[in-house]
């Protein structure tokens, strides 16, 4: 393994790509703790830490957490890159109700006209939820430095231009970098937490307030889980496909065998991605409007993140994304036209079943695969409500957390060894190899 990282930063191209990542990562992370124009960072520490473990502060902290600590910062980057996941959810879900819009990405260059109708409206849902948060910070003592009307447009200018800035490094990730820059962007967010996570559990662990048995007991789980993770973020089905002989122009192809791998889990952790997003939208809204309108304040009680309507709406979300991004990503329907138009058939099944076999192969394992990931998002609330574990170490121990550490993790190495392959290199690992999770 050492000898593989060597030979990493041996590759010229795969050195450059991987210093421009590490380059715009430390970038978002120093935006993170760059304060907004017209803020008193100090009256924010005062009021965060005399809050206590008020619910709003819980969802606060739920925010917080998926933004890097950019949130209670109120920094420039505070609503992280969920306002453009949003827009992406919004934007899938459109495709499948409106058929012009389906018509229309499917053209050439419609691609890009959805990116750009993608991109207006994380602008217009960026200037929403920043215009929320200013709400939010005229609820905190000594909070504003300058009047209210300024305060309010220059937040919402910065923050939205934050946001929009941290899609462009995303992209850029992607093109220069390792890729998946969008997800890298949130798994930086989530590493940034762990040393303050860690800090905060040997303290709680002096005070004995928790038990280093226990603690010791939970972590060898944590290890479990992720042995666990990983097996099911790797494992597939796969259906056998057989070509018979066909011409093309002048030259004859010979039959051939192949197969099509459908992943017990074809969507990683997009559906958890996607529930989390949808969710902390109005999380954040009835946090921020909380203090100002009652009922909003008695809904963001009612949904807050470990409640059970909360639990049971993240769950339903999970299994529902997952079931609705594999038939976006594996459609049965475009998969089988292309079987036929290539001669190709499944062993045991009629040409004309072929969908059907296809869509019931992808339902069954499709659905444990859902199951098995709402059930790691539930880890974090049974950790704290059995072994009274800190939240902030909770959600760092299982849930939407892991899933994505794992997960941005293994299609990260994917991406390297891809690269080292092109370069005529054994790659990370001597066994094996590891399969992209496409994020």
């Amino acid at each position: 393994m050492a000898n593989s990282l060597v030979e990493v930063f041996r590759i010229k191209e795969l050195r450059k790509r991987i210093g421009f990542t590490a380059l715009m990562l430390v970038i978002f992370r120093l935006g993170a703790i760059l304060p907004i124009p017209g803020i008193n960072v100090n009256a924010l520490k005062v009021y965060f830490m005399s809050a206590g473990s008020s619910s709003a502060i819980g969802l606060t902290d739920y925010l917080d957490f998926f933004a890097g600590g950019a949130f209670k910062n109120f920094s420039v980057f505070m609503l992280g890159i969920m306002p453009y996941i949003s827009t992406q959810i919004i934007m899938q879900l459109l495709l499948v109700v409106f058929p012009s819009l389906k018509r229309l990405s499917e053209e050439d260059g419609g691609r890009k006209k959805i990116q750009k109708l993608t991109r207006y409206g994380t602008v217009g849902l960026s200037l929403l939820q920043s215009y929320v948060v200013t709400i939010y910070a005229r609820s905190i003592p000594d909070a504003l430095t300058i009047d209210i009307l300024p305060y309010t447009l220059i937040a919402m200018l910065t923050v939205t231009t934050g946001t929009m800035f941290l899609v462009w490094i995303g992209e850029q990730i992607t093109q220069k970098g390792i890729g998946n820059g969008i997800s890298l962007l949130i798994f930086a967010g989530i590493v940034a937490r762990i040393p303050s996570a860690v800090v905060t559990l040997v303290k709680t662990v002096q005070g004995g307030q928790l038990n280093p048995v226990v603690v010791l007991i939970v972590l060898a789980m944590f290890v479990a889980v992720v042995a666990l993770v990983i097996y099911e973020q790797q494992g597939q089905r796969k259906i056998p496909v057989h070509y018979a002989k066909r011409v093309v122009g002048r030259k004859m192809y010979g039959s051939q065998s192949t197969y099509i791998p459908f992943k017990i889990n074809p969507s990683g952790v997009i559906p958890v991605i996607f529930a989390s997003a949808l969710l902390s939208f109005p999380l954040q809204i009835a946090t921020s409007l909380g203090p100002e309108v009652e009922w909003l304040a008695r809904f963001a009680n009612w949904l807050r993140p470990q409640g059970t309507p909360y639990l049971l709406i993240y769950t339903l979300l999970i299994i529902l994304f997952a079931f609705f991004y594999t038939q976006v990503s594996l459609n049965p329907t475009e998969i089988s036209r292309q079987i036929r138009e290539n001669g190709g058939s499944i062993p045991g099944i009629r040409s004309e079943k072929i969908e059907e076999y296809l869509t019931k192969v992808l339902n069954r394992i499709v659905f444990p695969g859902a199951l098995f990931l709402a059930f790691i998002a539930l880890i974090p609330t049974l950790a704290q409500q059995f072994f009274n574990f800190p939240a902030s170490v909770a959600m760092l121990l299982g849930g939407t957390s892991l899933l994505i550490l794992v997960g941005v993790d293994l299609d990260t190495m994917s991406q390297i060894e891809g690269h080292m392959r092109m370069h005529h290199s054994e790659g990370l690992i001597k066994k094996g190899r590891i399969k992209s999770r496409n994020l």
